[in-house]
């Protein structure tokens, strides 16, 4: 059985803050990301075993690892694909409540066929979905999506015989194996950071990043202060690390003397810092401060290679300019940016909504690496966290939406081409124009009748001012954001 209505979504997610995406009733969110959907409503037991025994299906056999982001029905979800894949006749190895990464890793660096993780990455708790993986531990692809999507819509379970049933075998020490992979980063400053003693307030927003960021803080020496770190999967606030829904953890900063704040969303692949004055850090300076992480500490600067999406800002460009490294862009979404990171051999990369992805540790975001390569900055840096920010160049990037209600979005993005064809223009996603003074993007959006401007420039005037000023000439300038 299968919800009446599928919405199929082309992109890979949206972390923007003046955009939510808002399901139709009955509608199952399908997407380069896996499934999404409302539990009891659009996400339903009938929908986990249809997907999860295609997901046997497609990927030839066993074993399949499984790990839940920690929400309260997260587990009873899990419970289900776990017996479609062993009455599929796959084993399955049972990570518990680990963050999507962990997932990840034990994928890749074991002989499963490829991994589940049940988790609707930042939606809010009534939300849950399946992100499917590959025998490499990387999201599946749009055309390996499509071929899943396909055997689901086909419909038909096979059961396997009474004595062709999978074994479940549960991994009690997958986020231990994880935080080593951390701690054997070559560069890592371990002793350094040690020395420094770390106080650091930690809002896992009680999923699963609840053990994993304060163990691995732990092993670099730091005092850990938990402000939603009881692992309940009750979020105590709005769970997409946006600074609006971190109220309590910059308080908790402030009244802790904390030397930094860390935020995780409830499957830890995104990270978002405070400073020590309780303050946003910017989530777009946590990949930036990754990047001068990494390329301040690897040999032969001048060689390396950054990949990140056409959103994440122009910082990442500075930054990798300071050591001669070259950056790469390519279109929004996780799946994107690793296959930019693999072609160009880069050494780092991610997404400005603090997704930070090291590919010597594995080729997918990850919170722990974040907060491992953000403290190796800082013991670097020597002083504070607001006083390393002040070292990193300085952008302001503004989002908008504009209806497309009626337009032919494909000629409203020709004409953005030809208005700026003597300026530096990328059409690998939608249309980035480039200026001297800071850029443009505009992405049709494939879940709303809009598309989405962003700029960035120096100073919030002048990112709205560009904004402005491209949307006038393509739209019309009668035209205004919603």
């Amino acid at each position: 059985m299968r919800p009446p209505f599928v919405v199929l979504i082309q992109e890979h997610e949206v972390h923007y803050r003046n955009i939510s995406i808002i399901p139709l009733m009955n509608t199952l969110i399908r997407s380069i990301s896996g499934i999404r959907g409302i539990v009891g409503d659009t996400l339903v037991p009938e929908t986990v075993l249809t997907y999860v025994s295609s997901f046997a299906k497609w990927s030839g056999g066993g074993p399949i690892v499984l790990g839940y982001d920690g929400r309260s029905h997260g587990r009873a979800l899990m419970d289900v694909a776990r017996a479609a894949l062993q009455f599929s006749g796959v084993d399955v190895l049972d990570l518990g409540m680990v963050p999507t990464p962990t997932v990840q890793l034990h994928t890749e660096h074991s002989d499963a066929r490829g991994g589940i993780v049940i988790t609707a990455s930042h939606n809010p708790a009534e939300w849950n979905g399946l992100k499917f993986l590959g025998s490499g531990g990387v999201f599946l692809n749009a055309d390996e999506n499509a071929a899943l999507f396909a055997l689901a819509d086909a419909g038909g379970i096979s059961a396997a015989a009474w004595d062709a049933v999978g074994r479940a075998t549960v991994v009690p020490d997958a986020i231990d194996a994880h935080i080593s992979r951390v701690l054997d980063i070559p560069f890592l400053d371990i002793e350094r950071i040690r020395a420094r003693g770390f106080r650091v307030a930690v809002d896992a927003v009680n999923a699963s990043g609840s053990l994993a960021v304060p163990r691995l803080l732990a092993h670099l020496g730091c005092a850990v202060i938990p402000v939603a770190c009881d692992s309940s999967g009750r979020f105590p606030h709005t769970p997409e690390p946006l600074p609006e829904n971190l109220v309590s953890l910059g308080e908790a900063v402030r009244r802790e003397s904390a030397d930094l704040g860390i935020a995780v969303d409830p499957d830890a692949d995104r990270l978002v810092l405070f400073t020590e004055q309780g303050r946003p850090f910017g989530e777009e300076y946590s990949v930036t401060t990754a990047v001068d992480s990494v390329l301040s500490s690897v040999q032969g600067g001048a060689a390396s290679a950054v990949a990140v999406n056409l959103s994440t800002t122009r910082a990442v460009d500075d930054v990798a300019a300071r050591y001669g490294a070259r950056v790469f862009r390519s279109p929004v979404g996780e799946i994107n940016v690793v296959n930019t990171l693999r072609t160009q051999s880069a050494v780092v990369g991610g997404e400005g909504s603090g997704g930070i992805i090291l590919p010597s540790v594995h080729a997918g975001r990850d919170s722990l690496v974040g907060a491992a390569l953000v403290l190796h900055a800082l013991a670097r840096h020597d002083g504070t966290a607001s006083s390393y920010r002040a070292t990193l160049p300085e952008y302001v990037i503004r989002k908008f939406k504009y209806s497309t209600a009626g337009l032919d979005t494909a000629a409203v993005l020709d004409t953005a081409r030809q208005a700026y064809a003597d300026e530096r223009v990328n059409s690998d996603d939608g249309v980035r124009v480039d200026f001297t003074e800071g850029w443009v993007h505009l992405r049709s959006s494939n879940t709303e009748p809009i598309m989405r401007v962003i700029a960035e420039a120096s100073n919030a005037e002048q990112a709205s001012a560009f904004a402005s000023a491209v949307a006038s000439r393509v739209f019309g300038p009668e035209v205004r954001p919603l």
